[in-house]
């Protein structure tokens, strides 16, 4: 049975930090690709950034390249995302997925219980 439990997320004031982490259980790193995706209230859940299973290349949404960045520790199964200079248009339910193929169809296959995180202006 796989898991994947995010953690990290709260209230922060624009141009603050946040980091998120992702703790997944069961046999996922060695053959999927870990993503993060965001819902803003009234939106559509978008990709954000995602991170290849090997050899652990990244992909970023324009709106969030130059201030977030993912990574993974193999060893404790966790996918991370560090959030930095955060606006108010970060605000969003912010959730980890498990996909074959970064951001392709059909999309992830597990997804994390998803995690807020509100910026303030």
């Amino acid at each position: 049975q796989v898991q994947l439990v995010e953690s990290g997320g709260g209230l922060v004031q624009a141009g603050g930090s946040l980091r998120l982490s992702c703790a997944a259980s069961g046999p996922i790193f060695s053959g999927y690709n870990m993503g993060w995706f965001r819902q803003a209230p009234g939106k559509e859940r978008v990709g954000v950034s995602c991170i290849s299973s090997s050899p652990g290349t990244t992909y970023y949404a324009d709106s969030v390249k130059g201030r977030f960045t993912i990574s993974k520790d193999n060893d404790k199964n966790t996918v991370y995302l560090q959030m930095n200079n955060l606006k108010p248009e970060d605000t969003a339910v912010y959730y980890c997925a498990a996909e074959e193929a970064c951001w392709a169809a059909p999309g992830p296959d597990y997804w994390g219980q998803g995690t807020q995180v509100t910026v303030s202006s």
